[in-house]
């Protein structure tokens, strides 16, 4: 991988994030508006925390050491920071499993939408549970 390359991957990853936050920042001030004080610096650090470094951070290293068996928990680790060909290899491994879990959940968030979620039809109309 060139140079240029290695840029646009970063700023391409740079802006989802900056977006990505800036959404979960609109809605985290929408549903923390009535939360105390407290409650909100609770989320927002705990929120963070979690957000950054377990999902960002420990979820790719679990799946790479589950889907590949030949490597423990630190081989993992390591790998994940190489350009090992096992990485890719893991990652093409458990892109299926991934997929349909997202995609399954996506699907109940719509039926939610769907069955539970009051509905306006027009603007300013009523309000109605379907």
């Amino acid at each position: 991988m060139d140079f240029f390359s290695i840029i646009i991957v970063i700023a391409g990853l740079c802006l989802f994030e900056v977006v990505s936050s800036i959404d979960n920042a609109i809605i985290n001030a929408e549903v923390l508006s009535t939360t105390q004080a407290k409650a909100r610096r609770w989320f927002l650090i705990w929120g963070l925390l979690i957000a950054i470094f377990l999902i960002r951070g420990l979820l790719p290293w679990l799946i790479v050491w589950l889907v590949t068996p030949g490597l423990g928990p630190i081989q993992a680790l390591t790998v994940i920071f190489s350009s090992d060909a096992r990485v890719v290899d893991a990652v093409e491994k458990s892109a299926p499993m991934l997929l349909i879990g997202g995609g399954v959940f996506l699907i109940f968030l719509f039926f939610h939408w769907l069955f539970f979620g009051i509905k306006e039809f027009r603007p300013g109309g009523r309000k109605v549970f379907l």
